[in-house]
């Protein structure tokens, strides 16, 4: 499996560039501010050829180029139908003083033409590989997770998963809910849910910050850890993200 990643825009997120191996089609995961460049990079220098666009949420350090980037390579645009409005009104989903520095300036925002809609548990069939779509609210309405066999098949037995996170959990740390959209108590029923169950092999690609896996976020991440021993009674998370 080939997985290219680098940080975009002023936020720093994490924009992953995935395909089965150069000189194959691929998919991009949350091109943010600034993005464009960055993808279009990638992709010549491995031969890439992109089909989808994925989207783990709609807040405006994730989606900023989703348009551009579809529209310059024919491709679809996946995301929850819960943050679907945020792709022509991303100031909806954002804090006031992020919201105040952009105004400043002249961005518009209009969705990509080709867009679908991701369900809880889909399987998505996209460049050759399979993504598992986890609704996993709380950071906004509509965040999912997208999750792909990696193991034997990349020569890593020792890996059964690869999780695309977007800014549900971080290394150390999950992502804010004071947003519009954000829920502190959806989000620990989520974590609950959708994290802890999961093996401990999986890597953790994250919106923002460094890789982890499950196994250490469920030893080390004080979030998870408070689940593990309040049964879900967890404290407010650190701002990352917007």
């Amino acid at each position: 499996m080939f997985i290219a990643g680098f940080p975009a825009g002023s936020w720093g997120t994490n924009c992953y560039v995935v395909a089965t191996g150069k000189g194959t089609e691929c998919i991009v995961v949350d091109p943010g501010q600034d993005a464009a460049s960055g993808v279009e990079q990638v992709v010549a220098e491995n031969r890439l050829k992109p089909v989808a666009v994925l989207l783990t949420h709609g807040h405006i350090d994730h989606m900023w180029s989703v348009t551009p980037v579809a529209g310059a390579y024919d491709a679809t645009a996946w995301i929850h139908p819960r943050d679907r409005h945020l792709l022509s009104d991303p100031m909806a989903g954002i804090s006031r003083e992020s919201a105040a520095m952009l105004l400043g300036g002249r961005h518009e925002f209009v969705e990509p033409d080709d867009v679908a809609e991701l369900a809880d548990g889909q399987a998505l069939e996209l460049a050759g590989l399979t993504f598992t779509v986890d609704h996993t609210p709380g950071h906004t309405a509509g965040s999912v997770t997208f999750r792909t066999p990696y193991g034997a098949a990349a020569g890593q037995p020792e890996i059964s998963e690869v999780m695309f996170a977007g800014d549900l959990l971080f290394k150390g740390s999950i992502g804010r809910t004071d947003l519009p959209g954000g829920d502190h108590p959806t989000m620990l029923r989520t974590l609950a849910s959708k994290v802890l169950p999961l093996a401990d092999d999986v890597v953790v690609l994250p919106g923002h910050g460094e890789q982890t896996s499950i196994g250490r976020e469920r030893a080390t991440n004080p979030y998870l850890l408070d689940l593990l021993e309040s049964d879900g009674d967890g404290t407010p998370p650190v701002r990352r993200g917007l």
